[in-house]
């Protein structure tokens, strides 16, 4: 969601700003500013859109200051204009704001009733003029700050800046992401390390209700009672490296493309590339083969991921497996059983549902085990047990490369647990670490068929709905296909299994409506997924196939489109085959023109409910 910026130094700190925001931008935003301090007077510059468009307004007319925050913001209360993108000011005090006051009504009444104007639609004014509300009272930066936070309900991070304050910046965390960042006679707050990875090494992440007064030479952590803390300042990890496109056009597909090496690097990091042995952190078979149940516990792309695991966890580990958006799991007050492990999968580490699902399933004694792909998150950081998926930055909102790290690292877990628990034995754990081994390669190979998907992608643009069919492991692939079209291309697409159809989808199917079907020809449900096709294309239902040379062989006639990829073997089936329905998606949102990386409405980092 939101992203935050600030910077204390003895030098204009505007241009770092932005470039602080830019590497904000891959959480989703759709307005940017600033405010810094110049001669004691807050000073601003906000823009709707994009970064380019507050970047020409600092050009036209540049901010000046060594005090200032800056902010990316991703709409809640008010539309993506100007008068409502951050920082939100008054005389006294500039305000950043991540996350939702829960409250801000109440609080705008009362102000309203002291005869304060609102200018905005926003929650965050509120935080604005309520702080100020306490200054003109006679209470200084320090009060003030810690009078307002005392008021506010919801979740959230906020720094602040004050006039005539030049060495001095507070900012608090209640349940959204804020570090703090340790410079040379300079200091930085930033809702993520990646943020600040440029400016410092030395980062200091703040714990849920946290405030902290920061100057030049130090930061004073305190809880929301005033008793001062000490929080581990440690060496971050993050690298400073801008990401960028370089040959191609967009973030996604180059993330696409990435993943014949990525997959590479996280299998590396837990298959011995030439022996095949397998070898996780410590602690983490042990867990998982003693488990009565394991309860894996996701949010959008990332629970697909878990729907896949379940099936090797329950036929390959013999496992019961709960999954659950985190969103609903956090408030069904679910049972746990004794010495249950819990997993958590999030790119980000900072999804706010999947937090709090984590900290439900800790007070019920689990063992928490989480995967991420951003080092020194808040979900790594109170997990017990930790994976990596060593995908790299995700720049492009619609996950893609996070997805397949995601469930390579799980098709690992299940292998390293399968063996130790003795459901498989040696030969069967050679033949499936081979086969996983094997992936990046055929990864490479079927990014072979991308002209032939773009040219497949013209035909299914003009289409206003599609549907995407998949059994077994490919249903989780199907409900993903259908995700990725939405997200970027803005066509309404629906993901069944192929069973289901007959319970209702069918009575969708029409000459208008393409179907994705997912159905490699060597999985054991292909005949049956071949009859639903059937059944399909009688009621005038055109077909993309994606499925290997036998598959095809079979239903080649009643499909309009097909893929043919290479053998693939059905445990690393769902990895593989996640890749021609990115492309499709991809060449989609190309095709109609949407704004890809960057699709409206969508956020990379989901801190709020």
């Amino acid at each position: 969601m939101c992203g935050i910026i600030g910077i204390l130094s003895e030098n204009d700190v505007a241009p770092r700003l932005v470039e602080g925001l830019k590497r904000l931008e891959y959480r989703g935003y759709d307005s940017a500013g600033i405010a810094t301090l110049s001669n004691g007077e807050i000073q601003r510059s906000r823009a709707p859109g994009k970064l380019i468009n507050l970047e020409n307004k600092l050009k036209s007319t540049p901010l000046s200051g060594n005090a200032g925050i800056g902010h990316t913001r991703w709409a809640t209360h008010g539309g993506p204009t100007e008068d409502n993108a951050h920082p939100h000011a008054t005389d006294k005090v500039a305000v950043v704001h991540n996350g939702i006051i829960e409250n801000y009504a109440d609080l705008k009444a009362e102000l309203e009733q002291a005869q304060f104007r609102f200018e905005t639609q926003t929650d965050t004014e509120v935080i604005a003029h309520l702080c100020t509300h306490y200054m003109k009272q006679g209470m200084d930066p320090h009060a003030a700050s810690k009078a307002t936070f005392d008021r506010l309900e919801g979740a959230y991070a906020v720094v602040m800046i004050f006039s005539g304050e030049h060495d001095l910046m507070i900012g608090t965390r209640h349940g959204t992401p804020l570090a703090v960042g340790y410079g040379e006679g300079e200091m930085f707050m930033a809702s993520d390390s990646y943020a600040l990875a440029p400016l410092t090494k030395k980062i200091c992440f703040l714990e849920d209700g946290d405030r902290v007064y920061m100057t030049r030479d130090a930061a004073m952590i305190t809880t929301n009672d005033n008793t001062p803390v000490t929080r581990d300042i440690r060496i971050t990890a993050q690298s400073g490296a801008t990401s960028g496109k370089g040959e191609y056009k967009h973030f996604m597909l180059k993330e696409i493309y990435e993943q014949p090496s990525v997959i590479a690097e996280t299998l590396n990091s837990y298959i011995h590339p030439s022996t095949g042995e397998i070898s996780l952190p410590k602690g983490v078979t042990e867990a998982l083969m003693n488990a009565p149940r394991l309860t894996l516990v996701a949010c959008g792309t990332a629970y697909y991921a878990c729907m896949v695991a379940k099936y090797w966890f329950e036929q390959i580990c013999r496992i019961p497996c709960e999954i659950d958006v985190a969103s609903e799991f956090r408030y069904r007050e679910a049972p746990m059983p004794e010495g249950g492990v819990a997993i958590f999968v999030s790119q980000s580490g900072e999804t706010l549902d999947t937090l709090e699902a984590l900290r439900y399933c800790k007070s019920q004694g689990q063992v928490i085990l989480s995967i991420v792909n951003t080092i020194e998150s808040t979900i790594e950081r109170e997990s017990d047990l930790v994976l990596h998926t060593l995908a790299g930055p995700e720049i492009g909102v619609a996950s893609t490369k996070a997805f397949t790290t995601q469930i390579t690292t799980l098709a690992c877990m299940a292998l390293s647990v399968a063996l130790a628990k003795g459901v498989i034995d040696n030969n069967e754990e050679q033949e499936l670490a081979d086969a996983l081994r094997h992936v990046p390669a055929m990864a490479a190979e079927i990014l072979n068929h991308d002209e032939a998907i773009y040219h497949i992608a013209k035909d299914v643009a003009d289409a206003r709905d599609v549907l995407y069919l998949g059994r077994g492991s490919m249903y989780p692939i199907a409900l993903e296909g259908a995700l990725k079209l939405k997200e970027i291309s803005y066509i309404h697409a629906e993901g069944y299994a192929s069973g289901e159809m007959k319970h209702g989808p069918i009575a969708l199917i029409d000459d208008s409506v393409p179907i994705v079907a997912v159905a490699p020809g060597n999985d054991p449900l292909f005949e049956k997924s071949a009859s639903n096709l059937q059944e399909a294309v009688a009621r005038g239902g055109k077909v993309f196939l994606i499925s290997d040379s036998p598959g095809a062989a079979k239903i080649k006639d009643i499909c309009t489109w097909q893929v043919e990829l290479g053998h693939v073997h059905p445990f690393v089936a769902p990895i593989l085959y996640a890749i021609p329905v990115q492309l499709l998606s991809y060449h989609v949102a190309v095709i109609k023109g949407t704004d890809v990386d960057q699709p409206r409405n969508l956020a990379k980092s989901v801190t709020v409910e």
